[in-house]
């Protein structure tokens, strides 16, 4: 074989390599492109009434029965339903979306039970308006579901969370003028409500109770929400909760009550309320730190029988007063530090049979006492009132002194002397 052939036979080889090459590439990216997930299924609603073809309950029944992925794509502008839906129980998940924003559903006919009973996992809701239900608008039983840029009004409860839901994404929503926006029963894990508005709702805009703890340590946090004009902004009891970074405004009772322990308030911004601001009762551990309150009736923070609680960095103004600390466990004391408290109406402080720990707080320009000490009556015996002091600048003209610094709980000066002993 000459040398020219020998050239040619090499050439051609490699050719044919590198085409089997190319054709093996092009199969592989093929086979792992994405597209497509078998089973999935893509169901309009283009009627507005309540049973029959191109119904959102027809459509319900598809996604059901569905292989794979469900997509409700919600193309009237108005449902009006007569009877309750089927419940959502896709295991592959059922994604309900408005392809206008606002589409309404009007559940005004419904007697009883939820709008939307969501029991399969990996479900998601966006865009979509649910209105004048007389039970719940959104009962969430299963893991993995999103409510996105939807509106749930004139309800009794929004959305109810129940104990096995986790893994909960609640963001940019509108819930008003229900009776409660959002409730949970129990901690939740991975859960999130996030930059939510809730609007005159009746009792409270997130209700987040349990009878008792439990143990779990799942939180949920519920950050840069805005609650305006609710009967509160935040309840919660024995449920570990984080609020943090949320504006509450106008609230009719506590803006934020805490009732048993596991509550972080953090950074909060409370304004305007007819009674207080924040108020714990028997919230061991509580958390209540940085927040801005300003132009309550009463109170700005109550603290009551909350062993171990912390009180730290918060700054009040124009209030009727600034804070009450009752009834505390002078062996797991509440510990008070760098708050700062500007005019109250009338008292800075009051001590009223507790014995907490406050350092570094400063109280200005009070119209009544900096700091007032009471002992409490208490089944026929009067609870003694003696905090520890430290540092602290109880003085109208906001100087601090050498004696506020070195002031410990066997010195009082005759601003916090019990009202017993200043007659």
């Amino acid at each position: 074989m000459s040398t020219k052939q020998r050239i040619a036979v090499a050439l051609g080889v490699f050719v044919l390599l590198g085409a089997l090459a190319f054709l093996g590439w092009s199969y592989e990216t093929k086979r792992a492109a994405p597209g497509p997930a078998a089973g999935a299924v893509t169901v309009d609603v283009t009627s507005p009434g309540d049973s029959g073809p191109g119904t959102l309950r027809e459509a319900l029944f598809i996604a059901a029965a569905a292989k794979g992925q469900a997509n409700v794509v919600i193309r009237t502008k108005t449902i009006t339903l007569q009877a309750g839906l089927p419940p959502l129980v896709n295991a592959h998940g059922v994604r309900i979306v408005a392809a206008q924003p606002g589409a309404e559903i009007d559940a005004r006919a419904l007697t009883a039970g939820p709008v939307l009973d969501v029991v399969g996992d990996n479900t998601s809701i966006e865009g979509v308006a649910l209105r004048n239900c007389s039970g719940t608008a959104i009962l969430l039983r299963a893991a993995h579901f999103h409510l996105q840029s939807s509106a749930v009004e004139s309800c009794d409860v929004g959305v109810d969370v129940m104990d096995n839901a986790s893994d909960v994404l609640l963001e940019h929503n509108r819930f008003a003028s229900d009776r409660i926006g959002v409730r949970f029963g129990a901690p939740s894990r991975n859960t999130v409500v996030v930059g939510n508005s809730f609007l005159q709702d009746k009792d409270a805009g997130l209700w987040a109770v349990r009878g008792s703890a439990d143990g779990r340590a799942d939180t949920i946090t519920v950050r840069d929400n805005h609650f305006s004009a609710n009967g509160s902004g935040v309840v919660t009891g024995n449920v570990s909760l984080l609020v943090e970074r949320n504006e509450v405004a106008s609230s009719r009772d506590a803006a934020i009550h805490l009732i048993g322990g596991g509550a972080v308030i953090r950074g909060n911004q409370i304004r305007g309320g007819a009674t207080m601001g924040i108020v714990a009762e028997y919230a061991g551990e509580a958390v209540i730190d940085g927040n801005e309150l300003e132009q309550f009736a009463t109170y700005a923070i109550m603290v009551r029988g909350s062993p171990n609680a912390l009180v730290r960095g918060n700054r009040i103004h124009s209030c009727g007063y600034g804070m009450a600390l009752v009834l505390g466990d002078p062996r797991k004391p509440i510990t008070v530090v760098g708050n700062t408290i500007i005019e109250p109406k009338f008292d800075g402080i009051d001590v009223m049979g507790d014995s907490p720990i406050l350092r570094h707080n400063q109280v200005l320009r009070p119209h009544n006492l900096a700091l007032h000490v009471l002992d409490y009556p208490l089944g026929g015996e009067n609870v003694t009132a003696r905090p520890f002091l430290e540092g602290n600048n109880f003085r109208a003209n906001a100087l601090q002194t050498a004696e506020d610094l070195q002031m410990g709980d066997r010195q009082m000066s005759a601003a916090v002397q019990p009202a017993t002993q200043r007659q």
